[in-house]
This record gives structure tokens, C-alpha cells and sequence, in this order.
């Protein structure tokens, strides 16, 4: 018995790996976050499977499901929106079984930030106009940031900074980076990224918020800042210059 940790998506139901939806087509007990999982991936699940939608079930009722399967000798598909790598509440689930001698396996899924980009045709690490991708989110109504992961200070270094579990604080996310990014800095936001009823909003750090007022977005989004959204001037990749040295027989 295994319980698999599988990141179904950002939300469109073509986008879970193909080892995910294999796994989901084999186990006879899914666990998944109803508000957030596609429907459409539980018709995947074999027939007579046992599902049980987590959205408003605690921890402890949670581990309570895996534990009554792993007695059974039952795989279990523990679907998690995104990619369990980032903001997924894998972690404590995984503690817990660790203590239950129960054994997992965690199956990558495509993040949010990603299908995000992907709909706004844009690469977030461009040459010579930024390098890094800074991934964070804001503490209201969720666990405190730790000390020196505030927005003002993860800020100062101007990289590209994606954030998640934040829209609906966009005006206070506005007030904390303007000082570093300034007011013409591009904003993108993207809600439902990869679903029919994506939205996307493209701005700065000057209007952004009140583009995300007007359109209504206050879940399942993902905020964007930082010069890449923009660069159209920047040099090519080393990848694939003509200087690089290359192995011989190398394609």
C-alpha cells in the first residue's frame, strides 16, 4: 500500500502528468481538495473507488482516511492542486505518516506560477534583465511568515517575485514593493491559470490593484512583478550561442 502525493495542476484537467493520471486511474481511495481539484480528474478514478473531498475535513480526519486504507492494504491518490513542492500542506501530512509507518511517494505536478507564465507568453528568467524567481506569499488569514520573509524585505532585490494566496491583499502587496520596484514596475495577474474561465490582467505596480478590483479576482490567482513581464531588449542565452564550446558530436 502507497499513498501518493500527486500534484494535479493549476486546474485544467489536461494538465496533470501522465504518471499522475495513471496512478489516479489505479487507486481505489482519492482524497482530494474539492474547491480546488478539477471534477473532471475524478472521473479518472476507478469505478467503485472511494473518494472522499477534503476541503473541510481537519488534519487529523485526513491522516484518519489514509490510516483506514493503509489497514486495508489500499492505494491511496491524495490529489493536491498545483505541485506539492510549494504551499500544499504536504509537509505535516507527510510528519504524520512518517509516525504511522504509512509509505508515500510524491508525483510532481505543473505549479500555478508556471501556467501562469504560460498564458502570459512569458519567460521568467531573461537574460541579462533577471535571473531569479522569488516564490512567496502574504501571511493574512494563513500561518505567519518567518522573520526576514516579509514583502519589504524579500523586495530589495528587485528580482521577479510570483505570489500566491495573496490577491486579495493586493493593495497592501502594492504598498510593501512599490518603495523597491517603484510605480511603473509590470504586474501581471492570472486567475484560473490553464482553465476556460482564466482571467488575466496585465498592469503595474501603479494600477494593478485597481485592475483586480474591477475584474472581481479574490481567489485562485497568482500575482507576477518584476521587469521580465515587459523586456523585449536583452541579449540571447549562452544556451544557443554560436561562441559556446560545444562536445564534439553534440546535437
Amino acid at each position: 500500500m502507497t499513498v501518493y502525493f500527486i500534484g494535479a495542476g493549476p486546474g485544467a484537467a489536461d494538465l496533470i502528468t501522465v504518471r499522475g493520471l495513471r496512478l489516479l486511474e489505479s487507486s481505489p481511495v482519492c482524497l482530494y481538495a474539492g474547491s480546488l481539484v478539477p471534477r473532471e480528474l475524478l472521473d479518472a478514478c476507478p469505478e467503485g473507488a472511494h473518494l472522499v473531498d477534503t476541503a473541510d475535513l481537519t488534519l487529523d480526519r485526513i491522516i484518519d482516511e489514509i490510516a483506514a486504507a493503509h489497514a486495508r492494504g489500499l492505494d491511496v491518490a491524495r490529489l493536491h492542486s498545483g505541485d506539492p513542492s510549494i504551499f500544499s500542506a504536504v509537509a505535516e501530512q507527510m510528519r504524520r505518516l512518517d509516525a504511522l509507518g504509512v509509505p508515500y511517494e510524491v508525483v510532481p505536478g505543473v505549479p500555478a506560477f508556471a501556467a501562469a507564465a504560460a498564458s502570459l507568453g512569458r519567460e521568467l528568467t531573461v537574460p541579462g534583465v533577471g535571473q531569479t524567481v522569488v516564490l512567496t506569499r502574504t501571511s493574512a488569514r494563513a500561518t505567519p511568515m518567518p522573520p526576514g520573509e516579509d514583502l519589504a524585505t524579500l523586495g530589495a532585490s528587485r528580482a521577479t517575485m510570483v505570489l500566491h494566496l495573496a490577491v486579495q491583499r493586493i493593495d497592501a502587496v502594492v504598498a510593501e514593493l512599490l518603495p523597491s520596484y517603484g510605480p511603473d514596475c509590470p504586474v501581471a495577474v492570472v486567475a484560473y491559470a490553464g482553465r476556460k474561465d482564466e482571467v488575466v490582467l496585465r498592469g503595474t505596480l501603479a494600477d494593478i490593484a485597481a485592475r483586480v478590483h474591477e475584474a472581481g479576482i479574490r481567489r485562485t490567482a497568482v500575482i507576477i512583478v518584476g521587469r521580465v513581464l515587459t523586456a523585449t531588449q536583452f541579449p540571447d542565452s549562452h544556451l544557443y550561442s554560436a561562441d559556446r564550446e560545444r562536445p564534439c558530436g553534440a546535437s
